[in-house]
């Protein structure tokens, strides 16, 4: 256990320079992002317990201490994002002293880097779970499937106080904002819900935290979200992952936030028919009762269109379903919605620069199952060359497989 934790405080150690996002904050009402003053005391709790000069940790980040007084008051997100940094540098912790015990500088960035090594959305957090049960005293995080919902809940070791649920919740958002940032979409959560007996401020603020409905007096403090979402591949390597941690975490939250209320229903009403012939335009907006023109405008305004959210759905599936070698090239192309192998083919390749089976290669020979994949692929992969040349010579039957498979 002690040459873990030495190898685990030598790679805290390459990564104490890189930083840890600052939390996100609603937008005010002239635009500009901005977070409540009460957001502001509760970062503040565990220099407070430290004995800390409070109002030379806020006048170092350009705030006047009187700024605390405003009950209702707000401070711009450039302002919080310095106070974050000067907590940080302060207490040497990334949650600020509102653990008993510090949480290193360059665990969050150890923690990215550990989870795009993954595969999937699940195996990353899985990873996050275990680095930080060993980083935390007082709770850890867990991941839990159970009737088709996932839940990223908080396991206490002792009754919490107001300062340790603060960084609980503090946690979670990490979490959830660097989910997001895996699969490169927003991680849409169902449900919060709070072991602790929160105000109807503080559960508002929660609520436009996480975009999602809160609910306090739970057993658990826990994100409650769709379980097939574990199943989304990770998409990130080294050099976005140097990028985001550069990037100011509010910029980045604006990409994943709600814009997605349309869009993730029109994305979930197309997963329903993947196997199906897919909606156009018109029928999608007749299920969801908009005019054509109001659904391509409201599309556009959030940044995506039809066509885009489709190749899209289109796309993770089938990236989905190339990692299970058990099932066939051309019933992959067939559950995604392409009748022709061909043109599932030339779509594939088009998203991703990759061929179906030379992608699916690729992906399997780093995974565990290792060698009796490779055996599966003798016979699929070899199957899509010929289906290549066989559609360059212009015929339109596909080639028939090999009956059976010999090793």
């Amino acid at each position: 256990m002690q040459g873990s934790a030495h190898i685990l405080k030598r790679q805290m150690a390459r990564h104490a320079g890189e930083r840890c996002p600052p939390l996100p904050s609603p937008v005010s009402a002239n635009g500009e992002r901005s977070i409540a003053v009460a957001q502001v005391k509760k970062i503040l709790m565990g220099v407070r317990r430290q004995g800390r000069d409070i109002g030379m940790l806020l006048q170092r980040a350009g705030l006047a201490p009187a700024v605390l007084e405003k009950e209702h008051g707000r401070v711009s997100v450039h302002h919080y994002a310095r106070l974050i940094n000067v907590l940080r540098r302060a207490t040497k912790d990334e949650l600020w002293g509102l653990c008993s015990r510090r949480v290193p500088l360059g665990s969050f960035a150890l923690a990215s880097r550990l989870m795009i090594s993954r595969e999937t959305l699940g195996d990353a957090l899985r990873e996050g779970c275990h680095l930080y049960h060993l980083l935390l005293d007082d709770f850890t995080p867990r991941l839990i499937v159970a009737n088709g919902k996932a839940y990223l809940r908080i396991i206490e070791s002792h009754p919490s106080c107001p300062r340790q649920a603060f960084a609980q919740r503090t946690l979670l958002f990490f979490a959830r904002g660097l989910a997001s940032w895996l699969i490169e979409r927003r991680l849409p959560i169902n449900r919060v819900h709070l072991s602790g007996e929160d105000g109807e401020a503080d559960t508002t603020e929660t609520s436009q935290l996480f975009q999602a409905p809160v609910s306090s007096g739970e057993s658990y403090t826990e994100l409650v979200f769709n379980a097939e979402w574990l199943n989304l591949p990770v998409r990130q390597d080294e050099a976005s992952r140097r990028v985001f941690l550069k990037s100011a975490m509010p910029s980045l939250l604006v990409k994943y936030r709600n814009d997605a209320c349309l869009t993730e229903r029109v994305r979930v009403c197309l997963r329903r028919r993947l196997a199906e012939s897919l909606p156009s335009l018109v029928d999608m907006a007749n299920e969801l009762g908009l005019s054509p023109q109001t659904l391509r405008r409201r599309l556009k305004d959030a940044g995506s269109g039809f066509q885009y959210i489709k190749d899209e759905v289109r796309r993770d599936a089938a990236i989905d379903y190339l990692m299970r070698a058990d099932i066939s090239l051309m019933e992959v192309a067939s559950r995604v919605g392409f009748s022709e192998p061909s043109t599932f083919h030339r779509a594939f390749k088009k998203w991703t620069g990759h061929a179906p089976g030379v992608y699916r290669e690729t992906r399997l020979k780093s995974t565990t199952e290792g060698q009796l994949n490779r055996l599966l692929l003798i016979y699929d992969t070899s199957w899509e060359e010929g289906l290549k040349h066989t559609y360059q010579g212009g015929i339109h039957q596909p080639p028939q497989k090999p009956m059976e498979l010999i090793t």
